[in-house]
C-alpha cells in the first residue's frame, strides 16, 4: 500500500469520451483536516467549526423548548379531560398524562438509573476523561496492537513513521491526531478490529463501492466518530437531553460495551453514507452530520432493545 493518500482511478465521460487518470498527493497537503483545531487550519475551516458548534447549540435549544411545550400541552389536555368530561370519561381514559409522549418518550425526561446503569455510565465517563498520552507505555502498546490487528503480516513500525499514514493518520506521529478524541477513540478502533474484523478490514482498505478520488483517512475518521457519539449521547455532561441519549442508557443496562458496539455501527453507517452521497474528503463533516441524524433516528425506534436491533447493525460483518 502506498505511503501517501492515493487518488483512485477515476473514469469519467466528458463529451462522449472516457477519461482516466491516476494521481498521488500527500495527505498533509490537504487544505482542511477532519478535526478543526490543527495548526494549519485556515479561517474558513475555523468558521465551519464555529458554525457547527452554533448549530449544535441551536438544535439543543429547539429540542428543549419542543419538549417543554409538549409537556405543557399534554398537561393542559389532561386537565381539560378531567375537569370538563371527568376522569372516567372516554377521553379521560384514552388521554392519560402518561400516554402523551415525545416520540415515545415519557414526561420524565431523565430516567431513574438502576445501580448497574449508574456503574456502567460512571465507568464509561471515566474512559471518556482519559486523554491520549504518547508517553505512556499502555497507550503506546495500544497503538502497536491496532497496527498488528490492521496489518498482521506487515512489520511493526516505530511510533513515528511514514507507515502510519497507510492507516489514515494525518502525520507520521499518530499521537498528534487524537486531540479531543482521547484514549477511548483508540480503544474503539481496537474493539472494532477485534469484534468485527471483516467490516474493519473492508473499511480500512476501502473495499466497498465506488470510492472517491480523495478518501477520508480511516483512523482520523474513527476519532471523529468517537467524539461525535460522546456529544450525541450527552455522556460528558451526564444529563441526557434527547431520546437517543435516554435510549442509550437503556442499552447500557443490557450491554456493558454498548458504546463500543454502537461505535462500530456508526462507522459502518458513516461509510455507507459516504458511498451514497458520493462524497469526497472535503465533505466529511456533512457525512458525519448525516450519520448522526440517522443514528439518532434509529435509536428512537420503539422496538430497539439492543444494539443488534438497530437496522444499520445488519451492515456489519463479523
Amino acid at each position: 500500500m502506498s505511503r501517501v493518500l492515493r487518488r483512485r482511478l477515476h473514469h469519467g465521460d466528458v463529451d462522449g469520451r472516457r477519461n482516466e487518470h491516476l494521481e498521488s498527493s500527500g495527505l498533509d497537503s490537504l487544505d482542511e483536516p477532519l478535526l478543526g483545531n490543527y495548526e494549519h487550519d485556515d479561517k474558513r475551516s475555523e468558521g465551519r467549526v464555529l458554525e457547527d458548534l452554533w448549530d449544535d447549540e441551536r438544535r439543543k435549544e429547539r429540542l428543549h423548548w419542543t419538549m417543554l411545550f409538549s409537556q405543557l400541552i399534554a398537561q393542559w389536555m389532561q386537565w381539560l379531560a378531567n375537569i370538563v368530561l371527568g376522569s372516567g370519561s372516554l377521553i379521560g381514559r384514552f388521554l392519560p398524562l402518561s400516554s402523551i409522549t415525545q416520540s415515545g418518550q415519557s414526561n420524565n425526561l431523565i430516567p431513574t438509573l438502576s445501580p448497574l446503569q449508574e456503574e456502567r455510565l460512571r465507568n464509561l465517563q471515566q474512559r471518556l476523561g482519559v486523554p491520549f498520552d504518547g508517553s505512556r507505555l499502555e497507550h503506546q502498546d495500544a497503538l502497536r496492537q491496532l497496527w498488528k490487528l490492521a496489518y498482521p503480516n506487515r512489520e511493526l513500525p516505530s511510533l513515528k513513521s511514514e507507515l502510519w499514514k497507510d492507516m489514515g493518520w494525518q502525520g507520521t506521529d499518530p499521537s498528534t491526531d487524537f486531540r479531543g478524541g482521547g484514549f477511548i477513540s483508540l480503544e474503539n478502533l481496537i474493539f472494532f478490529a477485534k469484534k468485527y474484523p471483516e467490516s474493519f478490514k473492508r473499511l480500512l482498505h476501502k473495499q466497498d463501492g465506488t470510492r472517491a478520488e480523495w478518501e477520508y483517512p480511516f483512523a482520523v475518521a474513527g476519532i471523529n466518530l468517537s467524539f461525535m457519539l460522546a456529544q450525541m449521547l450527552d455522556l460528558q455532561s451526564g444529563k441526557p437531553s434527547s431520546l437517543a441519549s435516554i435510549r442509550f442508557l437503556e442499552l447500557l443496562q443490557e450491554d456493558e460495551m454498548a458504546f463500543d458496539n454502537l461505535y462500530c455501527v456508526a462507522f459502518q453507517m458513516m461509510d455507507a453514507q459516504w458511498l451514497a452521497k458520493r462524497a469526497s474528503y472535503m465533505e466529511f463533516n456533512d457525512v458525519l452530520k448525516s450519520t448522526r441524524t440517522q443514528l439518532e433516528r434509529e435509536l428512537s425506534l420503539e422496538d430497539v432493545s439492543s444494539i443488534r436491533d438497530l437496522p444499520a447493525y445488519n451492515l456489519l460483518r463479523l
